[in-house]
């Protein structure tokens, strides 16, 4: 009898296999050739100050927004599952999803209304 998992370790052994051939092929082949204008910072071109302009507060509407991807991202991570074995859970899973689904619709409206998809 097999172990389920014996896939899943192999499909984890070939990508950190990968991932530590990406690095020792990356140290190999890339240049030895360093300077200090390689080794700064890129700013699309302007010189790197060591402060951030605006005193190196970062607007708030970079937070909002990465807040309601994740939000609606992990409603798509429950919507998967369901939609998978909706044939065997039934009219309960069903109404329980409707009610999660109609949830987060509220919250999308919400934001919507309030003017938080709008960028400015």
């Amino acid at each position: 009898m097999s172990n389920p998992y014996v896939p899943l370790l192999f499909l984890l052994a070939i990508g950190g296999g990968f991932a530590v051939f990406s690095v020792f092929a990356a140290s190999i082949a890339g240049p030895k050739r360093y300077n200090r204008a390689k080794l700064d910072a890129y700013e699309c071109g302007i010189e790197p100050t060591p402060q951030a302009a605006g005193g190196g507060r970062v607007p708030i509407k970079y937070y909002l927004t990465a807040m309601l991807f994740i939000v609606f991202d992990i409603e798509s991570v429950f919507l998967y599952p369901f939609a998978v074995a909706f044939n065997q859970l039934g009219l309960f899973a069903l109404v329980e999803m409707v009610l999660f689904i109609l949830t987060v619709f509220v919250a999308y409206a919400y934001v919507w209304r309030r003017g938080g998809l709008e960028w400015d």
